[in-house]
């Protein structure tokens, strides 16, 4: 079924690139939306805190989108939270939406106290986010796919 599905995207890239003829494959891929939709606190220990971060993405594309690897940067309340990189295996269908989630480990009593406050009193309100960073598709020829977004967020408690 993987295979199958490699190679259908394999033949319907080559033909779009021959219709464009000398245009890169970015120019024909249309940025996708990526948006954090949850924030799951869960441990919140004294030295470390682990966190599931769940985002959506939206496929504004005739074709599907592999997503290979994800780059990110999560800033929640004015505050940097999170950054960093996730090798990925999502696959987002044609005009379509999907959605992954990225485990990430914190110190936040050494690194940020001002942020722990602030996740203290996120059980009650939904905290303003900003997300940047860019998705690797893994296919031929394109370019990493930058992105940004904000928003609010609601912090679940496992």
């Amino acid at each position: 079924m993987y295979v199958k599905r490699c190679l259908e995207n394999a033949v319907f890239i080559v033909a779009m690139l021959q219709l464009v003829g000398c245009a890169s494959l970015e120019d024909v891929v249309s940025r996708p939306g990526v948006t954090l939709r949850n924030v799951h606190a869960e441990t919140l220990a004294f030295d470390h805190q682990t966190f599931l971060l769940s985002f959506d993405v939206t496929n504004p594309n005739p074709f599907p989108l592999p997503v290979s690897r994800f780059e990110y940067g999560v800033w929640l309340d004015g505050h940097r939270f999170a950054s960093g990189n996730a090798d990925s295996r999502v696959h987002i269908p044609a005009l379509a939406d999907g959605s992954f989630d990225v485990r990430v480990e914190t110190d936040l009593v050494n690194t940020l106290p001002d942020l722990l406050f602030v996740l203290r009193d996120a059980l009650d309100r939904d905290l303003p986010y900003r997300l940047e960073g860019r998705l690797h598709t893994g296919l031929p020829q394109a370019r990493p796919v930058k992105f940004a977004s904000q928003g609010d967020v609601r912090l679940l408690d496992r």
